[in-house]
């Protein structure tokens, strides 16, 4: 990847995040925990029964820094917390700080909530991560010795077994990809399917739990918003290695309950605190909004995976606004500051500090940064017909035909502060294969040519099939539509109705009250109309780099916190002078002095 969109946060990840995530999670005890099992420490535990699997994150998020070009110092710290882990190991092969000394004893007895696999789980992708990018196994060697514990003691016809937080499914999978045993497939069906839940679950638990029945039955999400969304993850992981069309049924119907009723315009999901849970149909509030930078996280890593499963453009536009908005959000401009939930309206209270260096469940800025470190994964695509471009960056993908033949794609652009795209196709020699173009469906008009000749068949959400005998030097261009335009959500969503939102490109756009020539956002009625939206500004100075939308707004004649409670409706529109209101990227709120915001901005007609 190249200069460009992703490069300063990328930048930032490796020089700020993950340097002080570390001492954060040092001076918080959680690598002592380890210290202290081996007995280097006499210390006691500290933090809640999953911190471990927050330091496993971190360490997933260095090994994909590590996949992207040598770093001897996070290479050597890697190594020595992989010693630090190991230390603790038991003999058996289970690893865990919390469940342990005195709390051996109820190992697997409360796993509903006891993370245990859920740890598991991270540890595992933490290792196949760094095996990919090193060929160290030795974090995978104490992974898999875990897992072979649970193949020889767990399952049909012996003890029961449940993950209770999801998550250890999709890495049994990637762990089969990595060791070709099938025994680590087989162990994922099972937790999947739900014998374990259904033996130890409450009809009580079932509505928190995602996991508290098998898979399969599901028709809508519901409970947790992160486990439902790393169940998905390891049902579609497992759907793609078994072919069960069970599975697949299953994911399109969440699916589909997911984006007709319970997505944010952001991509976040999950709108309650309580339980931080879906809702019901429609539930969507923005104030209230929970939206934790993990479910968003879970959002984008399954359509991932259904992208990977069909080459739907559907999934990548899903997973590109979850991306863009809903997890770029979740770490501050500075790289140490992160959001736990992500709403989409603030009142500007300063004691509501949505950004924080620190959480007790610190779950989202390990996450957070293993999304940067990865995010080269994510571009391209590859099939037996040829390559995929999915996502649109400076850049370039060096990889081969499915008959070894070499071949470049190089990517010039400033996407998404601007539409256009050059593409240079460079194959060893010549050779007939498809180049797969991601048309995003936000772009109602979208322009492709190659080698200067129009190419026709361009459609909005879809990928544009280019097959032919290809030629070095040969060159594609796109260009996207990139003007603003208003969003209006269905007036099932209570808190939206009578508001409409702005997104240019891939990108959300908000209010902050600190841009606006008013005393407070509640004053302001944005004008809705074809000449409303007055044009953008590329701002350098502003928010790390910006592109700023202007529209037309109408500030009340007198602030509304002058006026009754309650007052008789009137027809007309509402009186008072113009203003012009600036929107900044979504991602980019709460990175100043606390302000209000507000991404859904009630109008009137032009």
């Amino acid at each position: 990847m190249g200069d460009g969109f992703w490069t300063p946060r990328r930048t930032i990840n490796v020089e700020k995040s993950i340097p002080t995530m570390l001492e954060q999670l040092e001076q918080h005890g959680i690598v002592d925990n380890f210290l202290r099992l081996s007995g280097k420490k006499n210390v006691l535990r500290r933090g809640p029964l999953y911190t471990d699997s927050d330091l496993y994150k971190w360490m997933e998020a260095v090994a994909f820094i590590l996949q992207s070009g040598e770093d001897a110092k996070l290479r050597a710290t890697f190594d020595r917390l992989t010693d630090d882990i190991l230390s603790a190991q038991d003999a058996s092969g289970y690893l865990n700080t919390y469940w342990s000394g005195d709390l051996a004893s109820k190992r697997f007895t409360e796993m509903d909530r006891g993370h245990e696999l859920y740890c598991l789980g991270h540890l595992l992708q933490a290792a196949i991560a760094y095996y990919r990018a090193t060929g160290n196994t030795r974090l995978l060697d104490g992974g898999i010795k875990f897992v072979n514990y649970l193949v020889r003691d767990f399952g049909p016809e012996k003890r029961p077994l449940l993950t209770g937080h999801p998550e250890l499914e999709m890495a049994l999978v990637e762990l089969y990809r990595t060791t070709a045993d099938k025994h680590h497939l087989e162990l994922a069906g099972y937790l999947l399917h739900g014998d374990g839940e259904r033996l130890h679950m409450t009809p009580r638990q079932y509505s928190y739990n995602f996991s508290g029945k098998p898979f399969i039955s599901r028709t809508i999400l519901e409970g947790h918003a992160v486990r439902a969304m790393y169940a998905c993850c390891g049902a579609t992981d497992y759907y793609m290695e078994t072919g069960e069309t069970a599975y697949w049924n299953t994911l399109q119907t969440l699916w589909q309950d997911m984006i007709s009723h319970k997505m944010y315009i952001t991509g976040g999901v999950g709108s309650r605190a309580q339980g931080e849970a879906f809702g019901q149909p429609y539930e969507l509030p923005n104030l209230l909004a929970y939206t934790e930078s993990c479910a968003a996280i879970g959002n984008m890593m399954w359509n991932w995976r259904m992208l990977a499963a069909t080459g739907d453009a559907r999934y990548t536009d899903v997973l590109e606004r979850a991306l863009y908005n809903g997890v770029n959000s979740g770490m501050s401009l500075s790289g140490n500051m992160y959001c736990y939930r992500n709403p989409l309206e603030l009142t500007g209270d300063p004691s509501d500090k949505i950004r924080n260096p620190w959480y007790d469940t610190i779950c989202c800025p390990p996450n957070l940064e293993r999304i940067f470190g990865s995010l080269p994964g994510y571009m391209y695509g590859f099939s037996n017909d040829g390559m995929y471009v999915h996502l649109y960056h400076e850049s370039v993908l060096d990889w081969q035909l499915a008959d070894s033949l070499p071949l470049k794609l190089a990517q010039r652009t400033k996407y998404p502060w601007d539409g256009t795209v050059e593409i240079a196709v460079e194959p060893a020699r010549d050779v007939d294969f498809t180049v797969f173009l991601r048309v995003p469906g936000w772009s109602s008009t979208t322009k492709a040519s190659l080698n200067s000749q129009p190419v026709p068949g361009v459609r909005a959400g879809e990928y544009l099939a280019i097959r032919r005998t290809w030629k070095p030097g040969d060159r594609i261009l796109l260009e996207f539509a990139m003007q603003p335009e208003f969003i209006a959500a269905n007036p099932r969503v209570s808190d939206d109705v009578g508001k409409v939102a702005v997104a240019r490109g891939p990108l959300v756009y908000c209010l902050e009250g600190l841009d606006q020539k008013v005393d407070a956002l509640s004053d302001v009625t944005m004008v809705a109309g074809p000449s409303a939206l007055k044009g953008t500004e590329f701002r350098s100075d502003v928010l790390g780099g910006i592109v700023q939308v202007k529209a037309e707004g109408i500030v009340a004649p007198r602030p509304s916190s002058q006026e009754p409670l309650y007052f008789p409706f009137a027809m007309s529109a509402r009186a008072g002078r113009k203003t012009e209101l600036t929107f900044i990227p979504y991602y980019t709120f709460s990175n100043r002095e606390p302000t209000p915001m507000e991404v859904w901005v009630p109008y009137v007609n032009a």
